[in-house]
C-alpha cells in the first residue's frame, strides 16, 4: 500500500500532535488577562456616570478617559526600558499592583482632581503589565504557536470585557464607589496568582543566554517590525479608538435609538472578534502571519471604511461583526511577528514598548481626527478615512517579509500498512 500523502486527513492529525501544548506559563497569564478585563468591563460603564456626579462637564469626564491613554503612551519606552533593565516578571506584577491600589483608591475619592491623578497613574500601571506580558508571551510560547497563545492571551481578555458589563449591571444597586474597590481587589488578587504560579523566568533565561536585549535599531532595520508598527497604528485608530468612540455617536446621529443600536454594533464587533480568534492563530501558525494580517486589515479597510453608509441598525450591526472578524485576524499575527523578531533568547523591552505606543497613538488619534472629520464633511467621509488608512497597512505588509519561518509546515508520512 501507498504511503498516505501528506495532505491526507491522518498526515494532518500526525501534524497537529506534534505541535507542543501551550505552556502553563501562558495560561496563568491568560487567567490573570481574563481578571483584568473582567474588572475594567466591571468600571467602564460606571467611571463617566461617576466622574459627572461630582458636578462637572462631560468634557471634564472625557478628560479622565483620556488621561489613562496619555499616560499610558508617555509611559511606554519607560515601561521599556524597565522590562529590560528588571525583568518581565517583576515589571508585570509591579504594574498590576499600581493599577489594583490606584484604581481601589478610586472608591474612596472625595474631589473630581483625586480621580484624575489616580487613573493618571493607573495608565502608568496598565502600561508596565501590558508590555511585560508581551514580553513573558514572546518568552514563553514555543516558536511554532506563537499565533496561538497570543490569540488565547486575546481571548481571555475579549470574554473578560464582555462578561465584565453584566457583572456591572448585575451590582448597580451598590453604587459607583463599591465596583472600583472590587475591581483593585481583583487585579491584586491576579498579581498574587503571578506572584505564586509564574516562575522567575528572567533568572532562567539570563543563566542559558548571554545575548544582550533587542535595541530598537536593531528592530527597525527589519522590514516585519516596521510594517508591523504601521499595521498596530491603523488597528488601533480604527478598532480600538474609532469603533468604541466614533460609532456610539454615529448611531446616536442616525438612529432613534441609538445607544441601544450603539450597544448592539460593539457587542457584534466582539462576537466576530470572539469567533475569528478561534481559529487566527492557528492560521498564523501555519500560513504565515503575513497573510493573516493583510486578509484582516483589508476587511477592516472594507467593512469600517463603509460604516457611514449604514442606513438601518441591522446593517450596521452587520458591518461591526465583520470588522471584528477582520480585527480578529489581524491581532493574534501582529503579536507573532513581534515574537518572531525578538526570539526567546532576548529581551526586546524598547521593541515590545514601541509597538504597544504605535496602537496607543492610534486609539487616541482616531477618535479626534476621525470625529473633527465627521463634524466637518461627514461619517462618510470620516470612516473612508480609517479605511484607506487600513489599505496604508497592507501596502506595508506586502513589501514586508515573512517572520515566519516554513509557513507551511511540512506534513510527516505515516509509516505503510
Amino acid at each position: 500500500m501507498k504511503n498516505i500523502e501528506s495532505t491526507s486527513p491522518d498526515a494532518e492529525l500526525v501534524a497537529e500532535k506534534d505541535q507542543p501544548k501551550v505552556p502553563r506559563e501562558i495560561w496563568v497569564l491568560v487567567v490573570a488577562a481574563f481578571i483584568i478585563a473582567l474588572g475594567y468591563g466591571l468600571i467602564a460603564p460606571l467611571l463617566p456616570q461617576f466622574i459627572v456626579s461630582f458636578d462637572v462637564s462631560m468634557a471634564a469626564a472625557g478628560l479622565v478617559v483620556s488621561i489613562f491613554s496619555v499616560s499610558r503612551l508617555v509611559m511606554a519606552p519607560g515601561a521599556g526600558v524597565l522590562v529590560d533593565k528588571l525583568g518581565t516578571r517583576a515589571v508585570y506584577i509591579t504594574g498590576l499592583l499600581i493599577v489594583a491600589v490606584t484604581t481601589g483608591l478610586v472608591a474612596g475619592a472625595m474631589e473630581y482632581w483625586h480621580i484624575v491623578v489616580l487613573r493618571a497613574l493607573a495608565g502608568i500601571g496598565s502600561t508596565m503589565f501590558t508590555v511585560s506580558a508581551m514580553g513573558l508571551i514572546v518568552k514563553m510560547a514555543p516558536p511554532t504557536i506563537r499565533g496561538k497563545c497570543s490569540a488565547i492571551y486575546g481571548t481571555s481578555f475579549l470574554i473578560g470585557n464582555v462578561i465584565g458589563p453584566i457583572m456591572g449591571a448585575a451590582l448597580s444597586f451598590l453604587g459607583f464607589r463599591w465596583p472600583f474597590l472590587i475591581y483593585g481587589i481583583g487585579v491584586a488578587l491576579a498579581a498574587l496568582v503571578v506572584w505564586i504560579m509564574m516562575p522567575k523566568v528572567d533568572k532562567v533565561t539570563e543563566a542559558t543566554t548571554t545575548k544582550p536585549p533587542m535595541k530598537l535599531k536593531e528592530a527597525w532595520g527589519d522590514t516585519a517590525f516596521r510594517a508591523a508598527l504601521t499595521s498596530n497604528f491603523a488597528h488601533g485608530w480604527a478598532n480600538m479608538g474609532v469603533r468604541v468612540s466614533v460609532v456610539p455617536l454615529f448611531a446616536a446621529a442616525m438612529f432613534n435609538n441609538g445607544a441601544a443600536v450603539a450597544g448592539f454594533a460593539l457587542a457584534a464587533y466582539a462576537f466576530g472578534t470572539a469567533v475569528v480568534l478561534q481559529v487566527s492563530g492557528r492560521m498564523a501558525d501555519s500560513i504565515g502571519r503575513r497573510p493573516l494580517i493583510i486578509a484582516g486589515l483589508t476587511g477592516t479597510a472594507i467593512f469600517v471604511g463603509i460604516f457611514g453608509f449604514a442606513e438601518s441598525a441591522p446593517v450596521l450591526i452587520i458591518l461591526s461583526a465583520l470588522a471584528g472578524a477582520a480585527g480578529g485576524f489581524t491581532n493574534p499575527a501582529q503579536q507573532a511577528v513581534i515574537a518572531d523578531v525578538i526570539g526567546n533568547e532576548r529581551s526586546g523591552g524598547q521593541v515590545l514598548s514601541s509597538f504597544q505606543m504605535a496602537m496607543d497613538l492610534g486609539s487616541i488619534g482616531g477618535p479626534i481626527i476621525v470625529g473633527f472629520l465627521a463634524d466637518v464633511f461627514g461619517f462618510k467621509i470620516a470612516f473612508a478615512v480609517c479605511g484607506v488608512l487600513s489599505l496604508i497597512g497592507v501596502v506595508a505588509w506586502i513589501f514586508a517579509r515573512e517572520s515566519l519561518e516554513n509557513p507551511k509546515p511540512r506534513m510527516r508520512r505515516l509509516p505503510k500498512k
